[in-house]
């Protein structure tokens, strides 16, 4: 019976961390395709234009990977 109950816990959590993961995945990308497309919207910053590629490539390979995360959905060890 603890088993059951472990088990839709388990699930439980799983969903609600996979919908995390993807709404934060796609938070951060956008984050970096806003980065990337500023200066077509005619917004400017203070910083190198290297550095905000490099910061909008970093946004976009960790939003991509907490989307993948959601994806796999292997949070637990077993």
């Amino acid at each position: 019976m603890d088993t059951n109950f472990d088990d839709k816990r388990k699930t439980a959590y799983s969903g609600r961390r996979s919908i995390m993961d993807y709404g934060m995945g796609a938070i951060i990308a956008g984050f970096g395709v806003f980065f990337l497309a500023a200066d077509k919207w005619g917004i400017e910053f203070n910083i190198d234009k290297e550095m905000r590629y490099a910061f909008a490539g970093l946004c976009l390979l960790y939003g991509g990977f907490r989307i993948y995360r959601g994806y796999k959905k292997n949070y637990f060890k077993e």
